[in-house]
């Protein structure tokens, strides 16, 4: 999944809990702990694979259920003392959405290992078949699923893709669009 599409998924999850939760859309820093909740997990692994060669492929450490349910607890635990649990709660959510988007996206295109890839380190992945930049690899792997989504075929796939995004979108919209600072008005 693409760093919008755990964005996306991050937030579809996470603004009708807070709307559930406290009778009203979610606030800046929250949506903030939120967007970096999703991300986290790949600027850690593909960083470690894919710059630094420390790990044989994308889902390692930061992938792994069994680092991120501690981090999100400690987090969580931080910022509830701090009178943040809202903040707390989107950090983990983020987080947590962003395994379960890499699980059920493998699951859905048939690849394999798919709860495998959040079980480090009691499951390593077999490494990638060669070493590549980063960049060429981030590129190539956007080109790739340009391709796949953009073939007469998928244009089904290509809607399934773009509905949670356009979802999000516009949940976000009508939740204020939190965490985009605003110019304060001219008072009169």
């Amino acid at each position: 999944m693409f760093p919008w599409g755990h964005l996306a998924f991050g937030y579809l999850l996470f603004s009708p809990a807070v709307r559930l939760w406290q009778r009203r859309a979610p606030a800046g820093l929250a949506v903030l702990a939120l967007a970096v909740g999703t991300q986290l997990p790949d600027l850690v692994d593909k960083s470690l694979s894919w710059v630094f060669h420390l790990a044989p492929t994308g889902y390692s450490v930061a992938h792994s259920v069994f680092v991120a349910v501690p981090v999100c607890l400690a987090v969580g635990a931080l910022l509830i003392v701090r009178g943040r649990s809202t903040v707390g709660f989107g950090f983990a959510v983020g987080y947590l959405s962003h395994l379960v988007g890499d699980v059920l996206l493998a699951v859905a295109l048939r690849q394999p290992y798919t709860v495998e890839r959040v079980l480090w380190p009691t499951v390593t992945l077999p490494g990638y078949a060669s070493e590549r930049p980063a960049l060429d690899r981030t590129l190539s792997y956007i080109v790739e699923w340009a391709e796949f989504l953009l073939a007469s075929e998928n244009h089904l796939l290509l809607a399934v893709y773009l509905s949670p995004l356009v979802a999000a979108l516009l949940l976000w919209l009508l939740d204020g669009a939190p965490g985009v600072p605003r110019p304060e008005r001219e008072r009169l």
